[in-house]
């Protein structure tokens, strides 16, 4: 397996490169990120805290901490990330969203470090408290190798967060059929049903990277209030978080 095995699908980042312009228009084809952002978020800040003795209510709950999202894209979760205080480092294979997530970083006055390279292509030295992979393992060809190279640049102690999307038929239904077809929120092909991974398959892969699983929490969209909720519903799509040992 060559060294970015783990990310190399070029269909699919040719797809992500080619969306990068619109990634922070919240009516373009990522408008189910902006929809679920603040949820995400919410569900991030908590668990963070709780993990590292943190007040959630604080401004910048997290200063001192480093933090490393994995297929960042854009910067919709770094930014914010930075915001709550986290030292911010962005990764993405997709060089076109780097250079919007730079730039837009930029002009939101955000000190973020973004570098277009795979996760195997970080220096086998880097460590952070947080390391995250966020809708990305849904789009790689090799879940197991990418959550392994994930861990090794988690420190001890440290906190893992993943998401997404279940491999269900109620998640075939809504995630696919639903958001592509029916209500066209994505570009039709944005997701392969074959890719999906379940819960159980998410939590043996960070065992067998040496990581011990924690919370698993799903969520949830209600169309009446066009909002994101948590749910005790993984069906679809759903967060797990792991610690590292020691």
């Amino acid at each position: 397996m060559s060294r970015d095995a783990a990310w190399r699908d070029e269909s699919e980042i040719a797809r992500f490169n080619a969306m990068a312009r619109q990634w922070w228009d919240p009516n373009g084809p990522m408008k189910p990120l902006h929809r679920l952002n603040p949820t995400r978020l919410a569900f991030f800040r908590a668990e963070a805290a709780r993990h590292f003795g943190r007040d959630a209510r604080s401004l910048r709950p997290f200063e001192g901490l480093s933090l490393l999202d994995i297929g960042c894209g854009a910067g919709l979760v770094t930014e914010p990330m930075a915001r709550m205080g986290f030292d911010v480092s962005g990764i993405d294979p997709a060089e076109e969203n780097i250079a919007i997530a730079g730039d837009h970083a930029a002009k939101g006055g955000l000190s973020i470090r973004y570098r277009a390279m795979t996760v195997e292509a970080l220096p086998a030295d880097e460590r952070h408290d947080v390391v995250t992979l966020l809708e990305v393992v849904e789009h790689v060809p090799d879940v197991g190798a990418m959550v392994a190279a994930a861990a090794k640049h988690l420190k001890p102690g440290g906190l893992f967060i993943g998401s997404t999307i279940n491999r269900t038929l109620k998640a075939f239904g809504l995630a696919i059929l639903g958001a592509e077809y029916v209500l066209r929120w994505v570009p039709r092909g944005t997701h392969s049903y074959e890719k999906f991974v379940t819960p159980d398959e998410f939590e043996d892969h960070l065992a067998a990277a040496g990581l011990e699983p924690m919370t698993r929490q799903g969520m949830v969209f209600n169309p009446l209030t066009n909002q994101w909720l948590l749910a005790n519903d993984t069906d679809v799509n759903y967060f797990v978080t792991a610690r590292k040992p020691g």
